[in-house]
């Protein structure tokens, strides 16, 4: 069993600032990332809710989501790291909605509700215009249209001199890997197979990109791996 206690100290290393993060993104053991056919049913395809027990049980999840009660320990460790310090979101469309092509309507204003747990802007990747989205609580949907290095410049400016968060979806995370735009990924591997899908790695050689695994620590419910670029990291 990994000593969490030893490697926990290794979680948060001065990396250059800011940081652009992907942070508790979820796999299944045969590499998806999401399960296929996503729909308003099915945010995360069929069977990719399945990923994310390790998530919804934690004390920090359900505190984000204005609940009570929830698990400490390793899971509850990553969780909260993963809201620590962050300044700015970018997410893919389908992180956003369902919705494929032109808008039909502003209707849809995302998953979450009125009051989305992110608190911060976000900036949506789209191909299509739409005006900004404010919401309760501090966060702004930006949408998109000028491409990855557009957003991110815009994220570095909201940011403000904290962490960027890459939310996903897979396409998402592909498109700034392969630019070597990430310098830190938390991949939770969840033992669940999908069968079908997005697979995060698919095309992707993290090696010639200049990634690691840095930490490999598992928990009951999931294996946490935290990948770095070597050039980001404090050997």
């Amino acid at each position: 069993m990994t000593d969490t206690k030893k490697n926990s100290h290794k979680l948060d290393v001065d990396l250059k600032v800011p940081r652009v993060r992907v942070e508790g993104f979820t796999i299944s053991l045969d590499g998806y990332g999401a399960g296929p056919d996503q729909s308003i049913d099915h945010p995360l395809g069929i069977g990719g809710e399945e990923l994310h027990h390790w998530l919804i049980s934690t004390r920090s999840w359900r505190q984000m989501h204005g609940k009570e009660g929830g698990a400490g320990g390793v899971d509850d460790e990553f969780a909260a790291r993963g809201s620590r310090n962050a300044g700015a979101w970018i997410l893919g469309r389908h992180m956003f909605g369902p919705i494929r092509g032109p808008w039909p309507d502003m209707d849809w204003k995302g998953w979450w509700g009125n009051n989305p747990p992110y608190h911060v802007p976000v900036y949506v990747l789209t191909h299509h215009y739409r005006p900004p989205l404010e919401m309760e609580g501090g966060t702004t949907f930006y949408f998109v249209t000028e491409g990855i290095h557009y957003a991110l410049e815009r994220a570095r400016e909201a940011a403000n001199g904290k962490e960027i968060r890459i939310g996903g979806g897979v396409n998402t995370i592909h498109q700034f890997l392969n630019e070597g735009l990430i310098d830190e990924l938390h991949i939770a591997i969840a033992p669940v197979f999908l069968g079908k899908g997005e697979r995060l790695f698919e095309g992707v050689d993290l090696p010639s990109l200049g990634y690691r695994c840095e930490i490999f620590m598992p928990s009951e419910k999931a294996t946490h791996v935290i990948i770095r670029r070597k050039e980001d990291q404090n050997d």
